[in-house]
């Protein structure tokens, strides 16, 4: 779903606006109103280039988004998604409070809550806001002699944060500034505070060793680089989380080569002979990486799924989806899990890839050389 922003056009967004309002208004059952809002939409963009969305078009259209997102596997809690309206807040000072806020209200002591925060949109193509985070917790890469130190993927926005000013402690898990970027304020960084970042050491229910490895990870994963498009309107920032799903940390933040890279170290541990693929080390490895996830955020309290049930749930929303008589699309190379995925019906099933707005769609990190 990497798409540029649109060209600003009146009429397209007239086009756009109708398009969403008329589905929007219909699932709320609010047909009676559908005319008088199109007419009031055109008006408004007639005189100003532009228009707002209502509380409830931006809540309705936020969830449709999630509903929409083909690469999302836990699309079944589309209608619980927390919206919160930050539209009023433009400064960078002001977004950073909101982005405190979402943090805590989302973590909930563990409990998480699916969470979207959205700021002004762009408006007649000038963008208002913009988070240049891939998260809103993410953790620093730094280039080091004897190799990364930290995540490999955070390299470039590290060194970016480096650059000015910002200094970490140099320890694997050190959490990023968050940059944000207004229409009157060049990026300014800003720390996150301590106590919203909950984090959850990993230990194994069976081997004590594990403990040695020193890993850890995030609690909430919140989305931040993304543009949301409601109805022709673009949402440069609107940062948004649901909970992980276990595969995400162990098999790819852990398990990728080009991320930490743990696999051979737990292979070694449990006594695996690494040297011969056919033996199965990596499989082996990941499942005990998964297990010692799920067993440590279980133990802290701290919500997350497996992927055996996230894909059970992903087949209740395919048949809700079915009964409202809506059409289920879906990247088939993101919705099968990491591991296991021809015990997972997905595997067995193909999908229509069609994109459909409301939804969310990548772009270039600004910080990239």
């Amino acid at each position: 779903m990497h798409a540029p922003v649109p060209e600003y056009d009146p009429e397209r967004l007239l086009a756009d606006a109708e398009t969403f309002i008329r589905q929007c208004y219909t699932e709320l059952d609010r047909e009676d109103e559908i005319e008088g809002r199109i007419a009031e939409i055109e008006s408004e963009i007639e005189e100003t280039g532009h228009y707002e969305h209502t509380a409830a078009e931006l809540e309705h259209g936020a969830r449709m988004a999630w509903r929409n997102s083909n690469r999302c596997i836990g699309r079944l809690f589309w209608e619980s998604l927390n919206v919160r309206d930050a539209r009023d807040r433009s400064s960078a000072e002001g977004v950073y409070e909101e982005l405190c806020e979402h943090l805590e209200y989302a973590t909930n002591g563990g409990d998480i809550r699916p969470t979207i925060t959205l700021f002004e949109p762009m408006v007649r193509g000038d963008q208002q806001v913009r988070i240049w985070n891939y998260q809103l917790i993410r953790y620093a890469g730094y280039e080091t002699d004897d190799g990364v130190v930290g995540d490999p993927d955070s390299l470039e926005f590290t060194e970016y944060c480096q650059s000015k000013g910002w200094e970490g402690e140099g320890t694997d898990y050190d959490v990023l500034p968050l940059v944000i970027e207004t229409t009157e304020e060049e990026p300014e960084l800003f720390e996150v505070p301590e106590e919203l970042v909950l984090e959850v050491p990993i230990t194994h229910p069976d081997y004590a060793w594990f403990d040695e490895l020193g890993l850890q990870w995030y609690a909430v994963p919140v989305v931040s680089n993304m543009r949301l498009e409601i109805g022709g309107l673009q949402y440069t920032a609107a940062p948004f989380n649901g909970w992980y799903m276990a595969t995400e940390i162990a098999a790819r933040n852990f398990g990728d080569e080009d991320r930490y890279d743990v696999l051979p170290e737990v292979a070694d541990r449990l006594g695996l002979n690494t040297n011969r693929n056919r033996n199965l080390w990596k499989d082996e490895a990941l499942v005990e990486l998964n297990r010692a996830v799920l067993h440590s955020f279980e133990r802290d309290g701290v919500k997350i799924v497996d992927h055996h049930t996230a894909a059970e749930q992903f087949e209740a929303f395919e048949r809700r989806e079915e009964a409202a008589g809506r059409d289920v699309t879906g990247d088939r190379s993101w919705l099968l899990p990491p591991m296991s995925s021809s015990t997972t019906h997905i595997f067995h099933k193909k999908y229509d890839n069609e994109i459909n707005t409301p939804n969310f769609f990548y772009r270039p990190a600004p910080y990239e050389k």
